[in-house]
């Protein structure tokens, strides 16, 4: 295996009432906690915890995730992952993820800050059978930058590949390149943070992408734009000029499809 800075691969299971870590395997700069049991309904919360504290220049991450049959995992970080000054090479993080029939996976990570001079480039592969579930986030935000300007990292880049019985039915490409007018008409329309939520699920309807809508239009300072999928799904984009208006925004689109898509209360990861 290629060396990397850190690699991680877990395995859920369902066992009775519960899912079980079956197998969990990390080295490196990547860690994962044992399962945290929040709710009654039996799910695993887990949170992937970087010790080193940020990425640097060539840094190389990967995560494999397995869900077996009706296993149910939260999975979240510690904190937010902050990508350093990457003049050399950039930091790339790879993820692949199995998600068999009747499993769920809510991938729930902390925002994304690129500092001054950042490169960063993240590749997702989501593999699902029929009547698994899905629930993914992304928050990219700028971070400090010693003369106060924004958008002074690099390089922003993340490609998302999910296929369905082997099939693709998703390819999404974002690409944040400050060479380029980023607050410009057609990138990020004055905003300087981007924030999307992937959400795949056989009981999602254009009923309930509909209602779902009408309640993000009542939200001031963000600009939200919402996709129904060619399979039951949708996919959000947010823009605002802070962390924390994104959050609000998929935090509600979260509660939402817990409580009227997997019939599960509301839960609040965050840390702080």
């Amino acid at each position: 295996m290629e060396q990397r800075t850190g690699y991680l691969r877990l395995t859920g299971a369902r066992k009775g009432k519960k899912t079980i870590l079956k197998e969990s395997y990390s080295e490196g700069a990547l860690k994962i906690t044992r399962p945290v049991y929040l709710t009654g309904g039996g799910e695993a919360y887990l949170y992937v915890m970087n010790p080193g504290g940020g990425y640097m220049d060539g840094d190389s991450y990967q995560t494999v995730i397995l869900l077996e049959e009706n296993a149910e995992v939260v999975v979240t970080t510690q904190s937010s992952t902050k990508i350093y000054k990457t003049r050399t090479s950039p930091a790339f993080q790879e993820m692949d993820i199995h998600l068999k029939s009747g499993s769920v996976l809510e991938y729930l990570p902390d925002p994304v800050i690129a500092y001054q001079h950042a490169c960063f480039k993240q590749r997702t592969v989501i593999r699902m059978e029929q009547n698994s579930s899905l629930i993914c986030t992304d928050i990219f935000t700028p971070g400090w930058a010693p003369d106060g300007t924004p958008f002074k990292y690099d390089l922003l880049q993340a490609k998302m590949e999910i296929y369905m019985e082997d099939k693709l039915i998703l390819f999404d490409h974002v690409k944040l390149q400050p060479d380029n007018d980023l607050r410009g008409i057609g990138m990020m329309e004055g905003f300087s943070h981007f924030g999307t939520m992937i959400v795949i699920d056989h009981r999602i309807n254009p009923a309930l992408v509909e209602e779902l809508q009408e309640i993000l239009d009542t939200f001031l300072d963000v600009r939200i734009g919402i996709s129904i999928l060619a399979v039951s799904g949708f996919a959000l984009r947010v823009l605002a000029n802070t962390t924390q208006n994104i959050e609000k925004v998929l935090h509600v689109c979260h509660e939402i499809i817990r409580i009227k898509v997997l019939e599960k209360e509301p839960v609040f990861l965050r840390k702080y």
